[in-house]
């Protein structure tokens, strides 16, 4: 446990994968003295109180902010405009205000214009997770080796962002910082583009009247097995980035439809060169991925984790 907690009070506004886990590891790394939380449903903030991993469950947002020195948004990108507006009065000053979600740009674009300016907004994504949701899905271990990338908008006090950076670190993640455009063109074609085509692929099996549901679980190969797993993520939290990514994920969408025609045509003018050029390729991207310790036999999405420690 650390020696001196880095935030006297943290508020987490939901309560389900990422805010569980976030409770989970404070607690386990003595991040700060005492972790509020709420959630939207009675039944949420029932169940977060039979579970005992956070000192309070407040019933609305107002509440839990209040006196908190670190406020994190665990909910969908598409809710925290409102909820930025919602909680603003109720601010403590010199607060850090963050969030979770995996679209940036308009997260800046939603929040900022509500959270008055004597609080620091230091957007975050910590690029971890899995395709269980709710307040029993989360676990202390989820971010440790994992990325958390900070996007704080121009202006942003270089303190606060590096109090966020010195907490996510103390969760076991790596810390980047880039700009808010930067991270949604680059989370795009590594997390966006991929859950896109997963959906796709695995709705395209259900549509098939040639193949029964039943023959599509029972046959399923790993490749399949591996989309379904992404396809089961959260509806509303996926909608929502799209929805607010739009520009990135159509440019790279695009990308991909080129790539993808260019696949086709080897495949039907029978050119083995240019189908085993395009794999040799793509295979080294994988030992790349392998080598700088980004993979496991879980992929990013929830991979057993040895205890973490708790820090003396």
């Amino acid at each position: 446990m650390n020696a001196a907690p880095i935030f006297r009070r943290v508020a987490l506004i939901g309560f389900g994968l990422i805010g569980g886990s976030i409770a989970r590891a404070v607690r386990a790394q003595g991040l700060a003295s005492e972790i509020v939380t709420t959630a939207r449903s009675e039944k949420t903030r029932a169940r977060v109180s039979e579970l005992g991993i956070v000192d309070r469950v407040l019933e609305t947002n107002a509440e839990a902010v209040r006196d908190a020195d670190l406020v994190i948004l665990c909910i969908p990108v598409g809710a925290c405009g409102p909820v930025a507006q919602e909680i603003a009065p109720h601010l403590k000053a010199g607060a850090i205000v963050s969030d979770v979600g995996s679209v940036k740009g308009a997260i800046v674009r939603e929040m900022a214009p509500h959270l008055p300016g004597n609080v620091h907004f230091v957007p975050a994504h910590p690029v971890a997770g899995t395709e269980h949701s709710g307040p029993d899905s989360g676990f202390a271990e989820l971010f440790i080796n994992r990325w958390c990338i900070l996007t704080p908008p121009d202006g942003a006090d270089p303190m606060a962002v590096e109090t966020l950076r010195a907490f996510w670190a103390g969760m076991g993640a790596r810390v980047e910082i880039m700009t808010p455009d930067h991270h949604d063109l680059v989370l795009a074609i590594t997390s966006h583009l991929p859950h896109l085509i997963a959906y796709t692929i695995v709705g395209t099996a259900d549509e098939l009247a040639q193949v029964t549901s039943s023959e599509v679980i029972k046959f399923s190969a790993g490749g399949f097995r591996d989309f379904t797993r992404i396809a089961a993520s959260d509806p509303t939290m996926w909608r929502d980035v799209f929805l607010n990514n739009k520009e990135a994920v159509l440019e790279m969408l695009g990308t991909f439809n080129e790539d993808l025609s260019k696949l086709t045509r080897a495949i039907r003018r029978n050119d083995g060169e240019a189908l085993f050029e395009h794999f040799t390729r793509t295979r080294a991207i994988r030992r790349g991925i392998v080598e700088i310790g980004q993979d496991s036999a879980a992929a990013d999405f929830g991979r057993p984790h040895p205890p973490l420690e708790k820090k003396e």
